[in-house]
């Protein structure tokens, strides 16, 4: 068991206080949204952890939604749907990342937001140093998203319900995928803001490529696959990053075996391709984004299949 963390310093007034805490509830909607492939499949499954706007009942916080809705991979999982006419599947989360993230390990968990000790798993990737483990405790702008610590009931209650059953589902995609095809292609759906902010990676004010790629320095997937992805890319026009500054996080890293033909690979699309993100809103641009995308992921598709048993 790992103890808490002090939060803040001796003499500094504390960033919590005695909130009401919310009655924990069962999830009213869908943990996650199927996308299943039309036609004959191929050894392709996608997964959009971070593009649902739904905020569960028991979420407690202390912003407003549309601060919340800044992190949120919004019309991820829509510009990645085209992929069912190509055979492939896709799974997209049907709840917000910053009430629990789906993309981190179940004991990746920020004690600075627990109350009491944290029992349970703990394995920490860094996260938690810019609030964003697990539960995430800052806004990109660093703003504190709660007024209260989080009991170690609430904390379990969204691992529970929501995280493990949506990694879960994943895992048997990608194990069919596998046994059906004698390899799987996974590619993990993201978007990133057109420049960073507080508590994004690297250094603040910094300018996105158009596509990042990450395979975790090579370790998730063949660099073969990755470099099919970064070709077609630049062959679309756009600037394409490898690892820089997004390498790939926990679902890339556990559901990766590139040796036994399981291979994951992230990619990150700059939000100024496709929407407006003051907004929040698609700008004039998205169909020609989309459709661009669907290029590139129908030779993806067709790589896979190549490649299938």
């Amino acid at each position: 068991m790992k103890p808490r963390q002090e939060p803040h310093a001796p003499n500094e007034t504390p960033r919590f206080d005695a909130s009401p805490r919310p009655r924990l509830v069962p999830p009213r909607q869908p943990v996650w949204h199927l996308y299943e492939p039309r036609g004959e499949p191929v050894a392709l499954v996608l997964d959009s952890p971070h593009s649902s706007d739904v905020f569960p009942e028991d979420f407690g916080h202390a912003v407003s939604e549309f601060d919340l809705s800044d992190a949120e991979d919004k019309f991820i999982g829509e510009l990645y749907r085209g992929v069912q006419g190509l055979g492939g599947v896709l799974l997209e989360a049907g709840f917000s990342r910053t009430y629990i993230d789906p993309n981190r390990a179940a004991g990746d968990i920020d004690l600075d937001l627990v109350e009491g000790d944290w029992p349970d798993e703990y394995s920490p990737s860094g996260k938690a140093a810019i609030g964003k483990a697990a539960i995430w405790r800052l806004l990109e702008d660093g703003r504190e998203i709660y007024a209260r610590r989080l009991p170690v009931a609430e904390v379990r209650h969204r691992v529970e319900h929501y995280l493990r059953p949506y990694q879960q589902q994943l895992k048997r995609l990608l194990d069919a995928a596998h046994a059906r095809h004698g390899m799987v292609y996974h590619v993990n759906c993201h978007s990133m803001p057109a420049v960073s902010g507080v508590t994004d990676e690297g250094a603040l004010g910094s300018v996105r490529a158009d596509i990042v790629l990450g395979d975790r320095d090579g370790t998730t997937c063949s660099g073969e696959f990755t470099e099919l992805v970064r070709g077609l890319f630049a062959e679309a026009g756009y600037d394409v990053a490898v690892n820089d500054p997004y390498k790939g996080v926990e679902l890339v890293r556990a559901f990766s075996d590139p040796a036994n033909a399981r291979h994951s690979l992230q990619i990150e699309i700059n939000k100024r391709l496709y929407m407006d993100e003051e907004r929040r809103e698609k700008h004039d641009g998205f169909d020609a984004f989309r459709r661009k995308l669907e290029v590139v992921l129908a030779r993806i598709a067709d790589y896979a299949k190549e490649n299938s048993r």
